[in-house]
């Protein structure tokens, strides 16, 4: 055991800090708060004091958190820091967490205090877990009631605020008395452990105290609390002179005024504690300054070992300047710690230590859940009131993640929000376009809700969705053609059996649409007008009975009729070498064109290459030159040359049906409430050569089809 316990003791190293260039006379040392963030939990809103005894300026936690009950300690003859006056009780929720701006990247010493005085009268004091953002801070116990419990923690955000948060393990009502923050030069206690480590305070004694007094702010401008340690072995020195302090440690002068020393010269200072795990992590750091001007035969040296290994040394204090003596990377792998201070050989005086601060590494390794995922589920919890205990981290830690959500924990990557699930939450209004920034999201289930409002197409920007649930809601319109193409495909589940949503399953609406938001209403009253149209042509027909003459040619090499017959020549100079294209379907392009006699015409020609085209356009020939009616354009002629085929129409000069149609419908229902399917062709609807007194119409999908 003793050989392994050597080979990891080996690698430490220490460094003696000696920065002379910044030197700050004890009795005036900076006195200001500038880094200090001082919150007395549970005091009311919008107070403030000066606490007397240490001068620290302390406000209301009112504006850090929204919950929790602020109650006072009982009377007792003890008298207690004013800071300590007030508790916040959390009586109800199983997390609740305050959330205070802290600037990212800079040094900080967290502590937070805990008082009980009895303050429910129950006289049972509780027992609960402190967490820090994701990661689990410590178990707060009450050994000593008449003493306030601190837990403290050496810690750089990485965020623009910070979240303690108390959470309850069923063993009593957890409460907070005061919260405090102090800033650090960031290059002191730095840590050579993982990124993720934090220091804890794990204690902080002032070894050569002759008051046994605490100390604090304004003795120590960094406000640690050095508490006395009574030390019966060893022999306590002082002294008066002014001690110039020399590191960014900053520890006390009235704390380094004092120290101990052997009794017995030639005897080591020897003490030690005990870790908790033997896989725990350890930092130590010793503080040590040289009270006499030694005279020239006169030394002090020694040497510093751990479990006896050698650490560090010869260290020789600097007369009235201060040593810090810290290691690089943390103690571990034992379960007692042994520290030895002995002189050595040619030293005429025994070894001295003022004063030792001992931390324990803790591993906050669950990063913070990703910012933007954070800032929207808060901008949700607003837009809708969501009435849920959401607070701290969303993702963390894993067993108090919020209510409703799901994340990605691999452990390598930041946390993202990959499941919401506010169903039956009481959500009214539209669905928030918050959402679209959940880009992880892969379920969505928004059911049971009052929401309203069309389905907004940014649900189509979720990319990983693999579930939408929004059934019984009072939403209206179109269901996006993207999410019903996934649904088709099988990548989304979709859910949306509302009555006043069309899922729009029909083979015609599968195809993408020009113009998606189509409100039901406007559907319903647009169907209407058309069918009205439709059966007032239908009995104006009737009093207006077509002429039909039967026809015997139907071969596809003749046209014959009483039409006047063009040829190809004219064609090209009635429409200027085919100058103006007014149209084009399935046969060939439509083009403008003028008589002789001045007679604007519209000439439709059959493109070479469409065999369909021809039929098309033979069957339409045809029944043109058999049928007659004031409300059908006239035929006016043809041309018929081996492959060269043209109709001349009567042209048309103020549109045709469906131009008319959709100008009555953006008269009354505006602009983008009209679904035409850009599939299907214009000539189907064979309106170009219609007269707007038409015969009559019927609805087909979203096309109007002639009959």
């Amino acid at each position: 055991m003793k050989q392994k316990l050597i080979g990891m003791l080996l690698p430490l190293h220490f460094l003696s800090v000696l920065f002379g260039v910044l030197t700050t006379l004890v009795l005036v040392q900076a006195q200001d708060q500038s880094g200090f963030i001082s919150i007395d939990c549970g005091l009311p809103q919008k107070s403030s004091y000066s606490e007397t005894s240490t001068g620290i300026s302390y406000i209301s936690d009112a504006k850090f958190i929204d919950s929790g009950v602020s109650k006072r300690i009982l009377p007792t003859s003890n008298t207690v820091l004013q800071q300590l006056e007030y508790v916040r009780s959390f009586p109800s929720g199983v997390k609740n967490c305050y959330k205070i701006d802290v600037t990212n990247g800079t040094k900080y010493l967290i502590r937070a205090s805990f008082y009980y005085g009895n303050y429910d009268d129950l006289n049972e004091p509780p027992q609960f877990d402190l967490h820090f953002g994701p990661n689990v801070w410590d178990t707060v116990k009450f050994t000593n009631l008449s003493r306030m419990t601190i837990k403290e923690i050496i810690y750089t955000p990485s965020l623009d605020y910070i979240q303690p948060c108390l959470v309850n393990t069923g063993k009593g009502t957890p409460f907070i008395s005061a919260i405090e923050l102090r800033t650090l030069d960031n290059k002191a206690y730095v840590t050579y452990a993982a990124k993720s480590s934090v220091l804890s305070y794990f204690f902080r004694f002032d070894l050569g105290s002759i008051t046994n007094l605490e100390y604090r702010y304004k003795d120590d401008v960094l406000d640690r609390i050095w508490y006395a340690f009574e030390w019966n072995e060893m022999k306590r020195i002082s002294t008066k002179d002014d001690i110039l302090i020399q590191n960014i440690y900053k520890p006390p002068a009235v704390v380094m005024s004092t120290a101990v020393t052997p009794v017995n010269a030639s005897a080591p200072i020897q003490f030690s504690f005990d870790a908790v795990n033997v896989n725990d992590q350890y930092y130590i750091y010793l503080h040590i300054t040289e009270f006499e001007n030694l005279a020239a035969n006169e030394s002090r040296s020694f040497n510093i070992t751990v479990n006896g290994i050698l650490m560090y040394g010869p260290e020789i204090p600097v007369y009235r300047s201060v040593d810090s003596i810290f290691s690089t990377i943390p103690l571990t792998g034992a379960t007692k710690y042994i520290f030895t201070l002995s002189k050595t050989d040619n030293s005429t005086l025994p070894p001295i230590l003022n004063a030792v601060e001992v931390y324990k590494v803790k591993n906050f390794s669950q990063s913070e859940t990703q910012q933007d995922d954070v800032d929207t589920m808060r901008n949700i919890k607003k837009a809708y009131g969501v009435a849920r205990n959401w607070q701290g981290d969303p993702c963390g830690p894993v067993n108090y993640m919020w209510e409703g959500l799901n994340c990605s924990l691999d452990g390598n990557n930041i946390p993202r929000i990959t499941s919401l699930n506010l169903s039956s939450s009481g959500l009214t209004g539209e669905i928030s376009s918050s959402i679209s920034k959940l880009t992880m999201l892969q379920y969505l289930d928004l059911s049971n809700n009052s929401l309203n409002g069309s389905l907004p197409d940014f649900l189509m920007q979720l990319r990983s969705l693999k579930v939408l649930n929004l059934g019984k809601n009072n939403l209206t319109g179109l269901v996006p053609s993207g999410l019903l193409e996934r649904s088709k495909t099988g990548s989304l589940s979709l859910s949306v059996d509302d009555d006043n949503l069309d899922p729009c399953m029909t083979e015609s609406c599968k195809k993408k649409n020009i113009a998606v938001p189509l409100v039901a209403s406007f559907s319903a009253l647009a169907v209407i007008l058309l069918i009205s149209l439709g059966f007032w042509l239908f009995r104006k027909q009737k009093r207006q009975k077509a002429v039909v003459t039967p026809s015997n040619s139907k071969k596809r090499s003749s046209m014959k009729s009483k039409h006047q017959k063009f040829s190809y020549t004219e064609i090209v100079n009635i429409t200027d070498n085919f100058k103006t294209i007014i149209g084009e379907g399935g046969f060939g392009k439509v083009y403008f064109g003028t008589l002789q006699d001045q007679t604007q015409v519209a000439v439709k020609r059959l493109s070479p290459s469409s065999m369909q085209g021809y039929n098309e356009f033979q069957s339409e020939a045809q029944l043109l030159m058999i049928v007659h009616h004031r409300n059908l354009v006239s035929l006016l002629g043809y041309c018929d040359e081996t492959e060269i085929k043209a109709l001349i129409y009567e042209y048309m000069a103020k549109g045709n049906l469906q131009q008319h149609l959709l100008g009555i419908a953006l008269k009354f229902f505006g602009e983008g409430g009209i679904i035409i399917n850009k599939d299907t062709p214009t000539n189907i609807l064979q309106v170009s050569y219609m007269r707007f007194e038409v015969c009559p119409l019927t609805i087909q999908s979203q096309a109007l089809t002639y009959r």
